[in-house]
């Protein structure tokens, strides 16, 4: 089934665990694209340089290299889940530039979210997936908690330590992701939310004058809480290599 590429007006929301205090809210556009079609408005293109892009060789593998689609259908097909139909959820390129800390695959029978990959990527050039299912590829419901153990280099003020706690809630109208890194009586608690419209030129120009280059922006507010945090006393680990596993469990 093909679906129309859909705007996301989220925001994210990051608060810190333990004996260092810090938190953080901001906005983020977003695109809900099915990732094998994906034909827009005017103002969003597939493969090709366009104000807002999506590319498949930046997503499913690792950056610059994805295979797009296909590798999400390869990871989820090898774990046992038979028909899908798959939506990618991502900031867009702007101008030709992009870089998202955590994209989802969401694979969808009918209604029902039967599957997700967390594809996380770091500001070193690195990128891990974590598949989120139930037994069974069951329905995930908003209740459900998903955990998968810590095994990537995300923050250099967090150890790559303890397990990640995922919960979905998508429907038509609205996406809620929330992740809990917890480590003992550290981790990071972090939401995604935001309301689902139909992709068209007005919401991707408005997306452009309410946060310019908002891939770039992105990048910026990463470092600009990397100093907050510096600042504050937070210890700094060195960056680990990537693990060998490209995807976990």
């Amino acid at each position: 089934m093909t679906h129309a590429p859909q705007a996301v007006r989220a925001q994210t929301t990051h608060v810190r665990r333990g004996g260092l205090a810090h938190s953080f809210t901001y906005g983020v556009d977003m695109v809900l694209i099915d990732p094998e079609t994906a034909t827009g408005p005017f103002l969003f293109s597939r493969n090709r340089l366009n104000l807002t892009a999506v590319h498949d060789r930046d997503h499913g593998g690792k950056p610059g290299q994805g295979r797009g689609a296909a590798w999400a259908r390869e990871v989820l097909s090898a774990r046992g889940l038979g028909q899908f139909d798959l939506r990618l959820l991502t900031q867009a390129k702007f101008l030709g530039y992009g870089f998202n800390p955590v994209n989802f695959w969401l694979a969808f029978d009918g209604d029902a979210l039967r599957a997700v990959i967390a594809e996380v990527s770091n500001t070193f050039g690195d990128r891990h997936s974590y598949v989120c299912k139930l037994d069974g590829f069951a329905p995930i419901g908003p209740q459900d908690v998903i955990v998968s153990t810590k095994a990537f280099h995300v923050s250099p003020f967090q150890d790559i330590a303890g397990d990640y706690r995922f919960q979905f809630h998508i429907t038509d109208s609205r996406i809620v992701i929330r992740i809990n890194h917890k480590n003992g009586s550290e981790g990071v608690n972090a939401t995604l939310t935001g309301a689902i419209a139909p992709l068209t030129n007005a919401a991707i120009l408005r997306a452009g004058l309410r946060r310019p280059f908002g891939p770039l922006r992105t990048v910026a507010l990463i470092y600009w809480n990397a100093l907050r945090l510096r600042l504050k006393g937070a210890r700094y680990r060195s960056h680990p290599p990537a693990p060998d596993n490209e995807v976990s469990p």
